[in-house]
């Protein structure tokens, strides 16, 4: 099936700038995982640690840049991070002479984040979705995003690498690679993927590049990296985070997302992302549902009466991940949880050819769009001039999988046209109404439960991903809010369990998921091994 091949579950100071791609996998030996100091602390520990006099911005950012040198570039070479903000320990020192004053502006001041390389910062570093066709793009303007995280007090530490225009260019993709910033790696395991296409988020957040970070998804593109990383993500309600300033697939499913090593940090991020934007029509209609402090909803005993649907049809794929659901439902029912097992969810199977038909047409639209939007220094204006600059460069930029869906989407009309009306009404009609929706009434639940995802696979530039399983489209088709949590391990690689619901349930599911985190503590940090071995 085409967006099975195409997703592959990805679907969707001075600077130091990793501008030259990995080429060769020089592994380096096993590090020791716990020398990770101040940069392992939580959000929460940090405002304490700041307000206590104990702890700077400028100390946490310059922790941050000298384990970014010493695990990112030059140790196990993770390549999380595609660039690097030259102005980091400058805003730290604002925020540190803010503190000074009695201003704090929330539970991110002074907090250091990265920032997936497809978000427009309008700063010095540059917004190039890991294409080089972008390289030397600076925004003329922040995402709303980068603009309420930088109101929030957040130290904007740099950007994160990720699969090259967000995995939805070859249908043998490498989930972590671009042209631009190179192969990320899977902490846990150094020649294993990290998924997409927020790898860089997810890798940087496991390794302890930064506290927090945001990713975007479209089908997954959050929620894969989070569980083969082993932390965890939220893909937030369509409308809860605005898309402005990002450089876009698909208007339908796009969003971005929280990425943190709790559901705290996640919880903490995610409400200073969330906001009415008037470049972003969506907005609006999440208004009535925002928060701006999710942490509030962290409760422990939340499980304690919930319904949660046990999703069967995202089972089997993997008798080792169906072993740790297992593991995790007794859990679910032993922190108090009446699990209805199973719920009858229909499968995403469903609606792949919809929602690839979707996604095609709406990338065409909305990357030309955004391409128009860069002014006449851009290198390329619309997907067209994209793909001849792709074929004149193939050398670099397709060394090991070509453009086959840029091909495809550049075949498709306007969105007038009745193929993509009749293909986003039946996306809508069997995510939402006949399935999500559908089951959460039948059944009266709190949540839908299923494994996020399998253990990472390893990292294959011939053939692409080998992606097992998961159940991240239901969520991604919808619009609905997903999130993920470490359930367990297969043999060092992270596998996470996931939550997922109705519109706006943001607060509901983050409590759901904050009790099962606290009660089963599943998370390990990356032990950076070179291989697996047996």
């Amino acid at each position: 099936m085409q967006r099975r091949k195409f997703l592959q579950y990805s679907l969707a100071g001075g600077a130091l700038a990793l501008s030259t791609p990995l080429r060769g996998w020089p592994l380096a030996p096993a590090v020791e995982p716990h020398n990770m100091d101040m940069t392992a602390w939580s959000a929460a520990q940090i405002q304490q640690k700041m307000a206590a006099g104990e702890l700077s911005a400028r100390a946490l950012a310059e922790a941050y840049l000298e384990r970014i040198a010493a695990i990112d570039q030059n140790g196990p070479t993770i390549n999380a991070v595609i660039e690097l903000n030259p102005q980091a320990l400058e805003i730290a020192d604002a925020r540190d002479a803010e503190r000074a004053q009695g201003h704090i502006r929330g539970p991110l001041h002074g907090v250091c984040v990265l920032i997936k390389d497809n978000i427009d910062t309008a700063d010095s570093m540059q917004t190039t979705a890991g294409s080089l066709a972008l390289e030397g793009s600076i925004a003329a303007r922040d995402a709303f995003v980068v603009d309420k995280m930088r109101t929030a007090g957040a130290v904007i530490l740099g950007k994160s690498n990720l699969s090259e225009w967000a995995n939805f260019r070859s249908t043998r993709s490498s989930s972590g690679w671009s042209s631009r910033g190179g192969q990320t790696r899977n902490p846990h395991v150094l020649d294993r993927s990290p998924c997409g296409s927020s790898s860089g988020s997810g890798a940087a957040v496991a390794a302890a590049l930064c506290t927090v970070a945001v990713g975007t998804e479209t089908d997954g593109s959050v929620v894969c990296p989070s569980t083969s990383n082993g932390i965890v993500g939220i893909k937030p309600t369509l409308g809860l985070v605005s898309r402005s300033g990002i450089i876009p697939i698909a208007h339908s499913q796009d969003t971005a997302g929280p990425m943190g090593r709790t559901v705290a940090d996640a919880a903490a991020l995610l409400g200073a992302m969330t906001g009415v934007d008037q470049r972003d029509a969506a907005t609006a209609q999440g208004k009535a549902h925002m928060h701006a402090d999710y942490t509030t909803f962290l409760d422990k005993g939340s499980l304690k009466g919930a319904r949660l649907g046990i999703a069967r049809a995202f089972f089997g794929f993997d008798d080792r991940v169906d072993r740790i659901m297992e593991e995790s439902i007794s859990a679910l029912r032993h922190l108090g949880a009446e699990v209805i097992d199973p719920v009858d969810l229909p499968k995403s199977s469903a609606y792949d050819d919809s929602e690839y038909e979707v996604l095609l047409y709406e990338f065409k639209a909305d990357l030309n769009a955004y391409l128009s939007s860069l002014g006449p220094s851009a290198r390329v204006k619309n997907l067209q001039e994209l793909i001849v600059f792709n074929e004149a460069n193939r050398e670099r930029v397709m060394p090991y999988f070509s453009q086959e869906i840029f091909l495809q989407a550049q075949e498709k009309g306007p969105l007038a046209e009745a193929a993509y009306s009749e293909a986003l009404a039946n996306n809508d009609r069997l995510s939402r109404e006949q399935g999500i929706d559908a089951t959460l009434a039948k059944h009266q639940l709190d949540a839908i439960v299923a494994p996020t995802g399998g253990p990472a696979w390893a990292i294959d530039w011939v053939n692409g991903d080998h992606y097992g399983g998961g159940c991240s489209s239901p969520a991604a088709v919808s619009g609905y809010p997903h999130i993920t949590v470490p359930a367990g391990f297969v043999h060092d690689l992270p596998v996470g369990i996931s939550f997922f619901a109705g519109a706006w349930s943001e607060a509901r599911l983050i409590a759901l998921a904050y009790a099962f985190e606290q009660g089963t503590q599943a998370r390990r940090e990356p032990k950076f091994l070179p291989s697996l071995e047996f």
